[in-house]
Formats: C-alpha cells, sequence, structure tokens
C-alpha cells in the first residue's frame, strides 16, 4: 500500500509547512525522515510556490520589520536572507528523504529563477526580493540548481500532480499563462478536463482554497493550496495505482 500526503503551496509560510509535515507520519519532531519515508511506502508532494509570503503582513512577521517596504532593498535583503535560510532547512531534510520526497515547479519559483515577470499578489503585494534589477538579491547557485530540478508534474499510476491543473499548458509561465484567467476558474468550469486527459484522479495547488481543500463532488481532482487553513491531503493508492486513490482530508491545526 503506497500513501502520499500532498500540501497545498508554501508561499514562506514554513511554520505551517513544519507543522503540516510534523502531523504526518513522514517526518520526526526534530525534521529527520521516518523510516517509513525512507522505504518509500509512505510519499510526499508539495504542489510549489516555496517562496514569496502572500501578504505585506506577512512579510512583516517574517523579517521582523514592522511596515515592510517591497521597494527598500534592505528590507528585501532581509526578505531574501529569511526564505533562503528556510530553503536550505527544507532541502536538507528533502536530501535525506530517498528520493520520496517530491516537490512541483510553480510560477513563483519559476519568476524567481528567471526574473521575466514580476509577479504581485492579489493583495497588493510586490514580489522583488529575488530580483537583483529591483533591489532584491540572486538566488545562491545551489538552490537555484535544486529549484530549477523540481518537475512541472508527477504522474503515479493514473493520478496527476501539478501546480495548476491537467493542462500540458498550464505549466508554462509566460505572457498567456498572466494574461488569462482560466487557470484560475477552470477547475469550477471545466473539471472533466482531468478525465479528458486520461487521469482517474488529480492533485492541483496554485488557485488559493479560502475555505480550505475543494474535493471535486463527483471526485475527479483535489485543489488543495490551503496550508494556512491547517489542511492537508491525504491520497491511500490500493495494489493497482491506476485505479483512484481514496483521498481523506486531514487538519494540523486545533
Amino acid at each position: 500500500m503506497l500513501k502520499i500526503y500532498a500540501i497545498g503551496d508554501v508561499h514562506a509560510s514554513w511554520g505551517d509547512l513544519w507543522r503540516a509535515l510534523k502531523s504526518t507520519p513522514l517526518i520526526d519532531d526534530q525534521g529527520s525522515p521516518t523510516a517509513l519515508m525512507k522505504t518509500g511506502d509512505y510519499q510526499l508532494i508539495l504542489t510549489g510556490d516555496l517562496i514569496h509570503p502572500k501578504t505585506q503582513m506577512e512579510y512583516s512577521l517574517m523579517t521582523g520589520i514592522d511596515n515592510f517596504d517591497p521597494e527598500n532593498p534592505q528590507h528585501l535583503s532581509s526578505a531574501a536572507r529569511s526564505q533562503i535560510r528556510e530553503l536550505n532547512r527544507l532541502k536538507r531534510t528533502y536530501d535525506a528523504c530517498n528520493g520520496n520526497m517530491h516537490i512541483l515547479f510553480g510560477n513563483h519559483d519559476d519568476a524567481a529563477l528567471t526574473h521575466k515577470f514580476s509577479l504581485g499578489s492579489g493583495f497588493g503585494t510586490k514580489h522583488n526580493e529575488f530580483d537583483p534589477e529591483k533591489g532584491g538579491r540572486e538566488f545562491p547557485d545551489e538552490l537555484k540548481a535544486w529549484v530549477a530540478s523540481f518537475p512541472r508534474e508527477i504522474i503515479v499510476g493514473r493520478t496527476h500532480f501539478a501546480h495548476v491543473g491537467p493542462m500540458p499548458t498550464h505549466a508554462i509561465f509566460d505572457e498567456f499563462f498572466y494574461s488569462n484567467r482560466e487557470h484560475k476558474t477552470w477547475w469550477e468550469k471545466n473539471p472533466e478536463w482531468v478525465p479528458m486527459f486520461g487521469y482517474v484522479f488529480g492533485v492541483y495547488g496554485h488557485t488559493v482554497m479560502k475555505e480550505g481543500i475543494h474535493l471535486d463532488p463527483e471526485e475527479r481532482l483535489a485543489m488543495i493550496d490551503a496550508l494556512d487553513t491547517g489542511q492537508i491531503l491525504e491520497l491511500t493508492f490500493g495494489p493497482d495505482l491506476s485505479q483512484k486513490p481514496e483521498a481523506r482530508i486531514l487538519s494540523f491545526k486545533s
């Protein structure tokens, strides 16, 4: 039997991430992988967007700077340093998991590496801390290579995991992606796209689920960008991985 724990977009909510991880059988209280994790019987998938806090208040909390200013190079440097420190911590755990921790490549990860697009949040927050041309700092080479190695999709049997959705174009973060709202609404308007592409179930992040993880009524997909609501997804696979897994929403906050 295979169990996969899927956790939605992190967006520098490191405290929530570690609480979520330690609530599973995957990671012990010291942040090390358990025997179940190392053998691969239990695995972990993060849906990407490790970086860029969602709100200006979260930047302030992360850096300890009141009234965080996304135009201030000193503030940006502090935000970058904080995230680099936590990314290095996560990478140490990742490296110890024998290949059983998987992290998908999100559009914010892409933007921080390439600087092709200057991103902000729906809350009016600008994400400049990893853009040297805007007063930020470049990713360290080792972390840059690690993040660049993240896959854009993972397929287990006929279950699909990706940052945005099942369409190949959902994983191309170009001008069309940022000019089109479809990548935020497809799961409501066209959930049939998951079986249309040959999958029995899909797990996706990217779109914030303010009320918690959304399970499609017809059990075709789960939208799991809900880390701040204290929810993660547990998938239990039977011997035949081509069959639909059993999906269960878990809470890690009391």
